[in-house]
């Protein structure tokens, strides 16, 4: 369908914004600063999470890292060098870029009046807790584990002293969550590839005793599928 054609449907389900700034943020990652009019003033929760349309109707999604509510969002974008069109998407969009994007969504977000909060997970899911940590104060009670490929690919987050942070090829996050031995009675938010969360779940609540309903869980990907809702 014509690009003139389209573009009315388009603006029924996703808001117009442009890229504003376009910046390495880790040694594989960038920041993406998207502004436009229909961002300003949304409810956005940390943890949660844009649907970006990436190329022609492909849509993708990223985790939003800073709400700005005057009317921006930023993102983190992963280069998975999977030659994708998020991938492609994420290399090559620079400041000026169009935007088309849905308001943010989903229900893997920070409980601000747990006890204590457990975090873990690996790159993909560092956005998310980058959000989710830097809304909680100086006080909070937090641990965690966050796998990443080298040391350079850590996302500056807040209270980053209070995490353990791995290296891929190490202990892996299962058993290091074993070694942690988080006490039962806050929340935990577990996200990254499908079948680690799951193990770490596992490792929660089977062996170390946690609620099911404290453990929320969030796959963003699979070998050989990403963007998983």
């Amino acid at each position: 369908m014509p690009t003139a054609l389209l573009n009315p449907v388009l603006d029924l389900v996703t808001l117009r914004a442009v890229v504003t700034a376009a910046e390495p943020i880790t040694a594989r990652m960038r920041r993406l600063r998207i502004e436009g009019d229909g961002l300003a003033g949304l409810d956005v929760r940390p943890g949660q999470q844009v649907r970006v349309l990436v190329s022609g109707l492909t849509l993708r999604t990223y985790s939003v890292w800073r709400h700005d509510p005057s009317g921006a969002v930023e993102l983190c974008v992963l280069d998975h060098s999977e030659g994708g069109p998020g991938a492609q998407w994420g290399k090559s969009v620079g400041v000026g870029d169009q935007v088309r994007l849905r308001k943010p969504e989903g229900a893997f977000t920070l409980r601000p009046d747990a006890a204590h909060h457990v975090f873990v997970g690996e790159e993909t899911a560092s956005v998310a807790f980058g959000a989710m940590l830097g809304a909680l104060p100086e006080g909070a009670r937090i641990s965690g584990c966050v796998e990443t490929e080298k040391d350079e690919d850590r996302l500056p987050v807040a209270h980053s002293d209070r995490l353990n942070w791995l290296t891929r090829g190490g202990t892996s996050l299962p058993d290091a969550v074993r070694q942690l031995a988080p006490a039962a009675g806050g929340i935990a938010y577990v996200a990254g590839e499908a079948r680690t969360v799951q193990q770490v779940r596992q490792v929660l609540v089977g062996e170390l005793g946690w609620e099911r309903r404290s453990v929320l869980t969030k796959p963003f990907w699979a070998p050989g599928r990403r963007g998983m809702d």
